[in-house]
């Protein structure tokens, strides 16, 4: 644990290079560069799948320490083409796609290794990408952690109708009549692939209102969190999300926990919110448990959505790779 407290947060720092990175399959990927130019390469690893990159991410790093790398994944945030838009391709956006983008975003930079810093799908992601490639990890942070297996979709958007029956029963009257049996997550991916505007919409904002449901009672978790982004933004995230879930995430289940021995070595520090209910306590502790160079940290005041001493810890836990 550090000795002294960092200061909570870092002032910001305006980025000081950025650009369009071509990727192939006519993609761009939106990055930007932050902080000390020679300073200790760190990325930042969004979540969602397709919430783009928080900019405000950017001050959970010590400006004078880190050289602070953000990307917004394909399809979302400032990355070309958006897939808000219906013509937007998906077959080239998978995990095989982020990880090769984030391996290619690190060739350009001519970065090394880099500390890997993310949360919720952002955790899964990094998980992926260090286990191809661990050389190039310098240590890793995880904030709600998930491997997007398919008992952890399946417990997102079907049991958690346990705790949240009247939420989840507009969610699954969302969907056609015929699919509210069976899988809601491919039933809602085909429905913002409809081509008539109005299905997408409304599929898109049932799915947020039930996403909202989820992180509502976490201290937090603002009423409408989801529903209130921008519509361009808001159909790209559950396009993105749908897509990704209904394959989930094209990882062999089981497939991160199987292969978290790729990980000796690399120092983790896995951070978790008892109260988490989008992802249980469970997959961490499970990860920890396979990954003997990762400390779990429970904070038992917090959901997924973090608390002030959710977000002590993490500072903490960047503040040791800091140093």
């Amino acid at each position: 644990m550090p000795t002294t407290q960092p200061k909570l947060p870092f002032p910001d720092s305006d980025p000081y290079a950025s650009g369009l990175l071509d990727v192939g399959d006519d993609n761009q990927v939106y990055w930007e560069t932050s902080g000390n130019p020679h300073g200790r390469p760190a990325l930042v690893v969004h979540g969602g799948p397709g919430a783009g990159g928080s900019r405000g991410s950017r001050r959970t790093f010590d400006p004078d320490v880190f050289r602070i790398v953000l990307f917004d994944q394909r399809g979302c945030g400032e990355s070309r083409p958006h897939a808000s838009l219906p013509s937007t391709d998906m077959a080239h956006n998978t995990t095989e796609h982020l990880i090769a983008d984030m391996e290619q975003l690190r060739e350009h930079l001519g970065i090394e290794r880099w500390l890997l810093y993310g949360g919720s799908w952002g955790s899964t992601l990094i998980l992926a990408y260090a286990q191809r490639h661990p050389e190039r990890v310098s240590g890793i942070v995880l904030v709600g952690v998930t491997m997007t297996r398919p008992h952890e979709v399946d417990w997102l958007y079907h049991g958690l109708r346990l705790l949240l029956p009247i939420e989840w029963e507009r969610f699954r009257d969302g969907a056609p009549a015929e699919d509210r049996d069976g899988n809601l997550v491919e039933a809602y991916r085909r429905l913002v692939e409809n081509p008539a505007p109005a299905v997408r919409e409304k599929a898109a904002l049932d799915w947020c209102a039930w996403e909202d449901a989820v992180i509502a009672h976490e201290t937090l978790g603002a009423p409408g969190q989801y529903t209130a982004q921008p519509d361009a933004a808001l159909m790209a995230f559950v396009r993105i999300c749908t897509h990704y879930f209904a394959r989930t995430a094209w990882l062999g289940d089981g497939q991160l926990l199987r292969d978290a021995h790729r990980l000796a070595g690399i120092p983790g520090v896995l951070i978790h919110g008892r109260l988490d209910l989008s992802a249980p306590l469970r997959t961490a502790w499970e990860l920890a448990r396979a990954w003997p160079d990762a400390e779990l940290r429970v904070i038992d005041d917090s959901g997924h959505t973090g608390s002030p001493a959710m977000r002590t810890a993490i500072f903490e836990a960047i503040d040791r790779f800091a140093r």
